[in-house]
């Protein structure tokens, strides 16, 4: 569906959003995702698992009212047979949602929806890291709201960088990526890159309207940053997380962006747009580069 396919109501949600204090109502979902009173957030995370039908069977805290909070329903861990990963060398899902779109990227840019596309640098953050991904490959993974939100690593990797780059926070579901051109480099996001038996790798955590807080497991909680300075390793330290392991999560829903360089792997042809993903399952095969 092109930008012009969009509907009448389309259009208004998607007006409505360019309107609307972004960060203002993502902060104010923030503190009362944070609501410790059991009225109101038994209310919420009852109302919410009957909304969006929720799997609870699978987590390690199955009754919803036992969480102390919204937030630690939305973000809660799995049972660790609920998400098995596919055997080596498979490439693994970093997260459950759909796939909105993979494939090469191309004279440095990303396809984000039919008639839409934005380049790596801009995702990124600069030409240099972009670099690392020319002719290579992507995925853009989007979570809604009733998936686990935990991201996890597809493969084993050393983490080089990690960079925040503030942004809109616009709605990242499908209407809104056929209508908001370079909607994923526009966004605030946060940027992590990894040394990888691939070779580089880019986990790109997006935010989206009510996102306003995104969290890695070595750094905490990144955005908002509340006037924190930007996160430094300590020096010496190196942070090495295991194929599988958990690296960060969304406080709500939001999309993940794989980067990886050239020659590195190829897709499972069975992958299309709008096919649903589990955390763990094989998104394609490994080259064997290194």
């Amino acid at each position: 569906m092109s930008p012009s396919d969009l509907t009448l109501g389309d259009r208004i949600f998607v007006t409505l959003q360019h309107l609307l204090p972004q960060h203002a109502l993502s902060a104010l979902m923030y503190r009362l995702a944070r609501c410790t009173w059991g009225p109101f957030k038994n209310t919420l995370i009852n109302w919410f698992v009957a909304q969006f039908r929720v799997d609870m069977g699978r987590a390690v805290e199955p009754d919803p009212t036992a969480y102390p909070s919204f937030n630690a329903f939305f973000t809660r861990a799995l049972q660790p047979e609920a998400r098995p990963l596919a055997a080596e060398p498979a490439l693994l899902c970093p997260a459950d949602g759909v796939m909105s779109r993979c494939g090469s990227i191309r004279r440095g840019t990303l396809i984000q929806a039919k008639g839409h596309e934005f380049t790596a640098a801009n995702l990124l953050g600069d030409a240099a890291t972009a670099a690392l991904f020319a002719d290579g490959t992507y995925a853009t993974i989007y979570l809604s709201p009733r998936d686990y939100h935990r991201v996890h690593m597809p493969l084993a990797g050393t983490l080089t960088s990690m960079r925040h780059i503030p942004g809109r926070l616009f709605s990242v579901n499908a209407v809104t990526a056929r209508a908001v051109p370079g909607l994923f480099a526009r966004n605030e996001r946060v940027v992590c890159l990894f040394d990888t038996q691939a070779g580089p790798m880019a986990l790109v955590l997006v935010g989206a309207i009510f996102v306003g807080s995104m969290e890695t497991v070595w750094a905490g909680q990144v955005t908002p940053s509340r006037g924190a300075q930007p996160w430094r390793p300590d020096p010496g330290t190196q942070i090495h997380l295991d194929r599988g392991a958990e690296m960060g999560r969304f406080n709500m829903g939001s999309t993940v962006i794989l980067l990886l360089p050239a020659g590195a792997q190829s897709w499972d042809p069975a992958l299309q747009p709008g096919s649903p993903l589990r955390m763990g399952q094989a998104l394609g095969a490994l080259s064997g580069r290194r």
